[in-house]
């Protein structure tokens, strides 16, 4: 089905992708794995005919069915490329926030792609052409408007059921929600939805699981393989997850610096990687085995078992309810209080990292925001015994100022510390200096200070995020799925660092996520939440050796 030879695809500067050749069979899923900025992205945009304006495909073809897409040397044949998107082929986009449209409703963008791509839908406008005015003064107006009705009825029922395919529940309120109102996870699954929905022969995964939950995750991961099993489609998956790869795809790619090193079915390389880079990528995956304890993680336990206590609590939850405020009639603005958080009770303990894990929208991130005060609608009590708390947030290109320099963004947390302490306040030398080695200790060289956002990848961005985080050297640090962007051996480094920030400063981090085996890995003591309410609290290693609650038991399968 699709073709590419010797691609290569340059921006500004040197060659990002070079010289990428691959072809995708009629119903076979391709797995393409990598750092963040191998290449895998790009590639797969400039085959879909999405990538930026400013890219030069300087060498190379591709092919779909035989036709011809793009070639280097001549230009981008954009009206061609829009009877295949959507059609033919889509994308589902890693970070569904900046690819959703946030002033319209969840339904109409799902309908959008109906509207747009499939003649049956469109819904009789008069502006859409001579013929529809003819058909409308030859039926009479009553029954072209009996008609109209019963096509936006039909394209309403096949929105809702492309939604119900995705997992999502209450999908007749859902159709009328704007994304900003839905968790990182059902946003994901809307954007796979408008992919699906005309059933396309080649469909593209860019992380598409990223901000999903484990339970969540797997019923995607079978939606993508039933589809693929029942249409015939094809489908090329792009990961950081060697896990994901392994269980969903056929043949594997591994990209390193735009170049592909090694290729071969999913058990070759998985089972007999030939490739050093392959090696390092398949160990570098978080599991159950072989956890490494912090040196204060061991200075802790020692001083636990002394003294019989957990020791100084850095934040104390208690009895703690959280509210949002939703239209119940828009038309007289009248709102209700929704809980989205009921009754929670907990502590952090200072130096300890405490994991909180359960499905998308179970309320970890509305937790999380009431706990910073970003909230204020809420029951109960929030205790702070430290500086203020810091927060990494999920979608690292929402949170991030596009408009500013890296080194500008790292600064941003000091410069406001300052202001609000000034016996803190630093001189702009000192704050650059900080702002060099917060880039250093987060993995990145000193060239990135004066890029954007947008010339970063999606790993860098969420770097960043995790560096304007940690510049102040908070007393507790709040981290929603604060590697779930990262491929996996950055995702490693992301993790040491945070235990050496533990050992070194004795920070604490109220860490969430929805990926077991890495809050395995970095996590002291584990917190199950569901449908707003915590079920279990207990240390790492009884929780997922003896797990009390059921949904605890399912999460750990």
């Amino acid at each position: 089905m699709i073709k590419i030879e010797n691609l290569s695809v340059a921006f500004d500067g040197p060659e990002v992708v070079k010289n990428v050749s691959f072809t995708i069979g009629d119903g076979e899923i391709l797995g393409v794995v990598g750092e963040s900025g191998s290449g895998k992205s790009v590639t797969a945009l400039t085959m879909m005919g999405l990538v930026s304006e400013t890219a030069r495909v300087t060498s190379g073809r591709i092919y779909y069915d035989d036709q011809l897409l793009l070639e280097a040397g001549t230009p981008r044949n954009n009206a061609l490329y829009r009877e295949y998107q959507g059609q033919k082929m889509s994308m589902v986009f890693q970070e569904p926030m900046t690819s959703l449209n946030p002033t319209m409703k969840v339904g109409a963008q799902v309908e959008e792609v109906l509207i747009l791509h499939d003649k049956k839908s469109q819904d009789g406008n008069v502006a859409q052409g001579e013929e529809k005015k003819g058909s409308k003064e030859k039926a009479g107006l009553t029954e072209w408007i009996r008609e109209r009705d019963a096509i936006k009825e039909r394209r309403r029922q096949r929105v809702l059921e492309a939604l119900r395919s995705v997992g999502l529940k209450d999908v007749e309120k859902l159709y009328d929600c704007y994304p900003h109102q839905l968790s990182g996870g059902m946003r994901q699954r809307v954007m796979i939805a408008i992919a699906v929905i005309l059933h396309p022969g080649l469909i593209v995964a860019d992380e598409p699981t990223t901000a999903l939950d484990v339970t969540i995750q797997n019923q995607i991961i079978d939606l993508l393989r039933k589809i693929n099993h029942e249409q015939k489609n094809s489908l090329l998956f792009i990961t950081h997850d060697l896990n994901l790869a392994r269980t969903l795809c056929d043949r594997i790619l591994v990209m390193k610096d735009g170049e592909i090193v090694e290729e071969g079915n999913t058990e070759e390389i998985f089972g007999d990687p030939r490739g050093d880079y392959t090696k390092k990528l398949i160990n570098a995956v978080p599991g159950r085995t072989g956890k490494k304890k912090s040196a204060y993680q061991k200075r802790r336990e020692a001083r636990k078992e002394e003294e019989g206590a957990q020791g100084k609590a850095l934040l104390e939850v208690k009895d703690l309810s959280v509210f949002y405020r939703e239209n119940a009639n828009s038309l007289f603005g009248k709102t209700v209080k929704k809980c989205v958080v009921h009754h929670a009770d907990f502590s952090v303990y200072e130096g300890e990292i405490l994991g909180l894990v359960g499905e998308s929208g179970c309320g970890k991130t509305s937790l999380s925001k009431a706990i910073l005060g970003l909230n204020r609608m809420v029951e109960g009590s929030v205790t702070h015994f430290s500086n203020a708390p810091q927060m990494v947030f999920q979608d690292p290109y929402g949170s991030l100022n596009p408009a500013k320099t890296v080194g500008w963004l790292l600064q941003e947390p000091l410069r406001a510390q300052g202001m609000l302490d000034p016996s803190k306040a630093m001189t702009p030398k000192d704050r650059e200096a900080a702002a060099y080695e917060m880039l250093r200790m987060v993995g990145l060289k000193e060239k990135y200070f004066t890029r954007r956002p947008s010339q970063l990848s999606g790993g860098q961005r969420q770097r960043i995020s995790i560096g304007q985080a940690l510049i102040t050297r908070p007393g507790l640090v709040i981290a929603d799925e604060p590697v779930s962007a990262l491929d996996v051996t950055i995702q490693a480094q992301i993790l040491e660092l945070i235990r050496k920030l533990q050992d070194d400063l004795g920070t604490s981090f109220l860490f969430i996520s929805h990926d077991i085996n890495v809050i395995y890995q970095v996590c002291d003591r584990i917190m199950v939440m569901k449908d707003g309410k915590i079920l279990e609290i207990g240390e790492t290693e009884e929780i997922f050796a003896h797990p009390r609650n059921a949904y605890t038991k399912e999460l750990l399968k």
